[in-house]
């Protein structure tokens, strides 16, 4: 039997326990995530902004979600109850997944120079950067066993990509504070990485001026010719989260159908 992403079920993760932070909707890469973790046999528990309750919340139910939790990432309050929750009811974890980021429409759009202030930027670095460090250091005192976090990120915290402006320099400092929280975690046994995934038709892409070009571009130019798939995003995450990702610990690692490794593009790309 198949999951709803296609994928065959298993048992690769049966035993294991964990977080999903930041389902939105069911076009969430978090939600790809959480499901394919739950159709290999994992307990899932989702986290999740209060405003996405009546969306999430059947998601959840469909997959047996075991533990709901809503936070505001900003507010130290907010995580430190909803973590409460998780220690309450489990006790243990095994996996985080944290995918959070936020910046305000002011700053996807234009100028980076012209267009950044010193509140949206803060706020941008604040919710998308700080937030992982932040959850990762609640989650990792419930891994007495050793376990695996993962973040998601995106090209455009190495390149400049148009528009993507203080997401792309918040994105940058979630990719360094990966290696620093997989430096400062592996003594315990906790393996960090984080995925950083193609352009996909999802409400953060929707926020982005000239997102559905970044989806059409995505395309066109990368090794593979298509776009990235859910399938793809959540199998990594899958190997990254289960024991099949065993000493890989502080990598980037990119799923975009080749995107990110292609040079000029060719005539018929032209």
């Amino acid at each position: 039997m198949d999951d709803e992403l296609g994928m065959p079920k298993g048992e690769l993760m049966r035993g294991k326990r964990g977080l999903v932070m930041g389902v939105a909707n069911k076009n969430s890469i978090a939600w790809g995530i959480a499901s394919q973790l739950a159709a290999q046999g994992a307990e899932v528990g989702l986290m999740y902004m209060e405003s996405n309750e009546k969306r999430v919340r059947p998601l959840g139910e469909s997959i047996g979600a075991s533990l709901y939790a809503t936070f505001d990432a900003s507010s130290d309050e907010s995580m430190e109850a909803a973590f409460k929750i998780a220690e309450d009811q489990w006790g243990s974890l095994d996996f985080l997944v944290h995918a959070i980021a936020y910046a305000d429409r002011s700053q996807i759009k234009g100028s980076f120079v012209e267009n950044a202030t010193r509140a949206h930027f803060a706020q941008a670095m604040d919710i998308s950067a700080y937030s992982f460090v932040d959850a990762a250091r609640r989650a990792s005192k419930m891994m007495s066993r050793g376990g695996s976090m993962i973040t998601l990120s995106y090209l455009g915290a190495e390149r400049a990509i148009p528009n993507y402006n203080t997401m792309g320099v918040a994105k940058a400092a979630l990719e360094a504070a990966t290696r620093y929280i997989a430096r400062d975690l592996g003594p315990a046994g906790i393996r960090v990485n984080a995925i950083s995934a193609g352009a996909m038709r999802t409400l953060s892409l929707a926020g982005i001026s000239g997102g559905k070009g970044m989806l059409a571009e995505g395309r066109k130019l990368s090794a593979l010719k298509e776009d990235t798939s859910m399938e793809g995003v959540a199998g990594c995450a899958l190997w990254l989260l289960s024991d099949l990702g065993r000493s890989t610990t502080g990598e980037i690692v990119h799923v975009d159908a080749g995107f990110h490794m292609m040079g000029l593009p060719s005539d018929e790309d032209a």
